[in-house]
């Protein structure tokens, strides 16, 4: 009961204070891939911690005190003393109910999510290859439209979309940053990222902290291509891609330049954030380590006890006239 309830603790300290006060961190900006890992451990371990909690609920871990105590910790049948006791039953429904719940609710929209954006990115992929033309020396697929715009389909294999639009406004030197920024995408699988970020988010429209981690973890995401994107082009040429790209959308599953947080990101290349410290870095590192590994932590104490709970010897059955055998009678021990 109280593993449960401390991990109960855990969770709504995670989505109540967690989340916001992530939110309102200005250190994701300069490591945006430590951010996104926080995002994603966030909910994960939020998530966890509920299941765990119901899996606490439903599995005893406190021997029964008296004269048979020592009897009764050596048997897997304790789960009938806790359910004998009032409002045990109940507990261990609840407990159950929570962490199928919960697993089973998760598992759907993780296959759902996934499936239909892999679905999606399928269907414009075939598009844009029946539309478009393969430019080799840009290694991209160049597709006649007016509007600027470029991104990138899901996966390591699926091309880099450039229009007509955007090869006329760039010059090469920004068309250099657009095509970094748009790989930097595929080599850091940023679209399963968010992918998986989406998950608790349509599992549980409904909590805050979830559809806060799916927005962060996709911003942060453009950010981190962005680096990327700097680190092999000057900054200014990859701001000035950024505008000129503007607000230009990307396909169905796709991971765009442009879009809605194109002109925040242009002041933040502009700022030049300095990048977090070695120091900071290692402890942010741990840190997120932390969050995952707390809920284990919690139940790792209750866990042991309940497996230390063996099978019943006959010997000391036989050994232990009165309550102590008449409890035991037939139980499969």
């Amino acid at each position: 009961m109280i593993a449960a309830a401390g991990l109960l603790a855990y969770a709504a300290l995670l989505l109540a204070a967690g989340a916001p006060t992530l939110a309102r961190s200005a250190w994701p900006d300069r490591a945006p891939r430590l951010g996104i890992a926080a995002w994603l451990v966030l909910a994960a371990s939020a998530i966890a911690s509920l299941v765990l909690a119901g899996v606490a609920l439903m599995v005893p871990t406190e021997r029964v005190s008296g004269g048979i105590a020592w009897l009764l910790a050596a048997c897997q049948m304790a789960l009938r003393a806790q359910y004998a006791q009032p409002g045990g039953t109940a507990l261990a429904v609840a407990g159950g109910v929570l962490a199928v719940t919960l697993t089973a609710r998760i598992a759907w929209c993780t296959v759902a999510t996934l499936g239909a954006a892999a679905r999606a990115g399928q269907r414009h992929c075939h598009r844009l290859r029946l539309a478009g033309r393969h430019d080799t020396r840009l290694g991209a697929l160049v597709i006649d439209h007016g509007d600027p715009a470029a991104y990138c389909v899901p996966g390591t294999r699926r091309p880099v979309v450039l229009t007509t639009g955007a090869l006329r406004v760039l010059d090469d030197t920004q068309l250099a940053a657009v095509l970094a920024h748009e790989r930097a995408h595929q080599s850091g699988r940023h679209h399963l990222l968010v992918g998986l970020a989406a998950v608790p988010a349509a599992a549980f429209p409904r909590v805050p902290a979830f559809r806060a981690a799916r927005d962060q973890v996709a911003r942060l995401t453009e950010l981190a291509a962005d680096d990327a994107a700097a680190a092999r082009s000057p900054r200014l040429a990859v701001a000035e891609a950024l505008l000129t790209l503007g607000g230009a959308p990307a396909g169905a599953g796709a991971l765009g330049a442009g879009g809605s947080t194109a002109a925040a990101r242009v002041r933040r290349l502009i700022a030049a954030p300095n990048p977090l410290g070695r120091a900071a870095s290692a402890g942010g590192m741990l840190a997120v380590a932390a969050l995952i590994a707390f809920p284990l932590v919690l139940l790792a104490a209750p866990a042991a006890d309940a497996f230390s709970m063996g099978y019943c010897p006959e010997a000391a059955v036989a050994a232990q006239p009165g309550p102590a055998t008449a409890h035991c009678a037939g139980m499969e021990c």
